[in-house]
């Protein structure tokens, strides 16, 4: 009973102090009744130290003399074992950071050591109260400034050992969730506070997963200083950052996976900012001076990505460093039975944009005959045996991949039969992903002739531009103005199994089937409004069949296309199935019309012979 009387004395106490203070104007008058609220936090009443927890921070901004004691008295209330006693602590908090902005930076460090804290029932509480004192400061660089550096400190862990990992794991959770997503309203002046966070995310980075230099990079993307309209200086700091993580510097050992790794993702993230305008030389010369020599001693599973990552950086090299790392052999030697395609199609890719920048260097490579003029042309030399070297690798790589292609295309068929007669699901899904494999390797083996084609002479043309759709990337979709819709206008190429040149009309010399596509627009007459009448300037085949009669398609099937009677008579069972997806009996002579054009132009039917 005693104990009861004795708490409410306490409260009422304090009530009587939070009176006095509240009345008097000259606060500073009453600094004994601000000690007493104070000392209060000693008290054995759980109320009292509520009370006081609501009257420390209240009162705090008119007794400078006595803040360490505020302080240091509130953080003991933040940390009591009573979960009431705790919320209101914390809730007070935010009034240090509005009403004694110094005191910002200290707050949001207690803030975020909270975090890590095994306080679950109060944890949503403090992430709404972190952002609080955020919001206090936003539009003063002065104050946002410092907390955010004292965010930041518990992510660095350079220049002292963090002790407690759950800490850094919670603080990078609540800059990602909670930080970041408010950069418009806390970031304010833009340039200044973007440079600041800019900075602090570069301290960082010395220890961080790959996830976690993902995460920090996708922001700094996101920012306006490295925005679309960003200078090339920008730009490159950003690649600097990249290849400070990628550790260029190190000296490579081929055993060290987790270098591998890192350099390798570091690649694939530089590449949109190489397109942008940045150097890709620190990271290619690294390349050739420390994989390239080693590259069979690559795991297998991080050879192609690394090809694939130099196919789509070589573009944006520069000529000084094309010399240096043009690939001197990009084909397997004669008389291989097989061959990686896709390690060809990268190599292939790369050999080409940079030998474009780089033209007279393939004349000692590769023994070709170009004149530049330059005593780098070496044309008084005699360089027979490269070429005949590089011409026997060209032919072997042709061959390879015309005989894949007729494998890959009846492998097409095939899977078409078996998804019509799969029944389940998880079969259907199976072949799918079989038809989509296959067809990648078409589009693989199509980009091999077509880069192919070119070099077989001594005067070759190189492939600088982007007419060839690598087939790993999707196909760029042709543009509104460039889909012809006037008979007699051709359409633009399409990346289809024979046309090598994914968004550009074919041209002479590139690309395997290049031919079979130019005798196709003429047997439909290069049109593309689907006349009455199909007059067939050649014969046509089942692909991989005997070029007999049965298998020959009829003409009367192609020069009148008059409905479907003359259509279901065709001794072609893909011309059958398609009858049937149909639908409806209709004139379909449009239809017929672009079918066989597809199936032409994909492989499925042959043309043998001008008529």
């Amino acid at each position: 009973m005693t104990e009861a009387s004795d708490d409410a004395k306490d409260i009422e106490k304090l009530y009587e102090y939070g009176e006095r203070l509240n009345e008097v104007k000259d606060k500073s008058e009453n600094a004994e009744d601000y000690e007493n609220i104070i000392k209060a936090v000693k008290s054995s009443s759980v109320k009292a130290r509520q009370l006081a927890a609501q009257l420390i921070p209240r009162f705090f901004k008119y007794f400078p003399g006595l803040s360490v004691n505020a302080v240091d008295a509130h953080l003991d209330l933040c940390e009591a074992e009573e979960l009431g006693i705790r919320v209101q602590a914390i809730r007070g908090l935010p009034l240090f950071c509005k009403d004694t902005p110094e005191y910002l930076s200290k707050i949001v460090d207690i803030l975020a050591q909270l975090l890590a804290a095994a306080l679950l029932p109060a944890r949503p509480l403090k992430l709404l109260l972190v952002l609080d004192c955020f919001s206090s400061c936003s539009n003063d660089a002065s104050l946002l400034g410092p907390s955010l550096t004292a965010l930041f400190k518990h992510v660095e862990s350079v220049d002292e050992q963090i002790t407690d990992e759950n800490l850094r794991e919670r603080t990078l959770l609540f800059i990602r969730d909670k930080v970041f997503p408010l950069k418009a309203e806390l970031l304010k002046p833009s340039e200044k506070m973007e440079r600041h966070i800019t900075d602090l995310i570069k301290r960082s980075l010395q220890d961080v997963t790959g996830a976690e230099f993902k995460m920090f990079m996708d922001f700094l993307k996101s920012l306006s200083m490295f925005g679309e309209k960003a200078s090339p200086e920008r730009i490159q700091e950003l690649i600097e950052i990249i290849e400070g993580q990628a550790d260029l510097d190190a000296q490579f050992n081929v055993t060290d996976g987790d270098h591998i790794d890192r350099l390798i993702s570091c690649l694939f993230m530089a590449l949109p900012f190489f397109e942008r305008g940045a150097s890709n030389s620190k990271f290619f010369n690294y390349l050739n001076k420390h994989l390239f020599p080693v590259f069979d001693k690559l795991p297998e599973e991080r050879k192609v990505d690394l090809l694939k990552n130099l196919a789509e950086g070589s573009p944006y090299t520069s000529s000084q460093d094309c010399r240096q790392i043009l690939p001197a052999k990009t084909m397997p030697r004669r008389k291989a039975e097989e061959m990686n395609f896709t390690y060809v199609e990268c190599l292939l890719y790369a050999f080409h944009h940079l030998a474009h920048k780089a033209p007279n260097s393939t004349n000692s490579l590769c023994g070709y005959k170009i004149v530049t003029g330059q005593p780098s042309d070496r044309l008084g030399e005699d360089f027979s045996d490269q070429y005949k070297d590089f011409s026997e690798r060209l032919n072997c790589v042709e061959d390879l991949s015309r005989a894949t292609m007729r494998k890959l295309t009846q492998g097409l068929a095939e899977h078409n039969k078996a998804l019509t007669a799969a029944v389940s699901d998880e079969a259907k899904a199976t072949i799918r992903t079989q038809k989509q494999n296959a067809a990648t390797g078409l589009r693989t083996c199509n980009n091999i002739l077509a880069m192919t084609q070119p070099l077989q002479s001594k005067t070759p043309s190189f492939i600088g531009d982007k007419s060839i759709n690598l087939s790993w990337k999707d196909a760029v979709k042709p543009s509104s103005t460039s889909s012809a819709t006037t008979t007699g206008v051709k359409r633009p190429g399409a990346p289809d199994a024979h046309s090598g040149a994914g968004n550009s009309p074919s041209k002479k010399g590139r690309g395997g089937g290049s031919t079979q596509n130019q005798l196709s627009n003429r047997a439909f007459g290069g049109t593309v409004g689907y006349p009455k009448y199909f007059v067939p300037c050649a014969t046509i085949y089942k692909t991989g069949e005997p070029k007999t009669s049965d298998n020959k398609l009829q003409k009367s099937q192609l020069r009148k296309c008059r409905g479907p009677k003359n259509f279901a008579s065709s001794s072609y069972q893909l011309s059958q199935n398609y009858e049937n997806t149909c639908g409806r009996k209709k004139n379909i002579r449009a239809p017929v019309a672009s079918a066989y054009r597809s199936l032409i132009e994909s492989g499925s039917l042959e043309i043998h012979r001008r008529l």
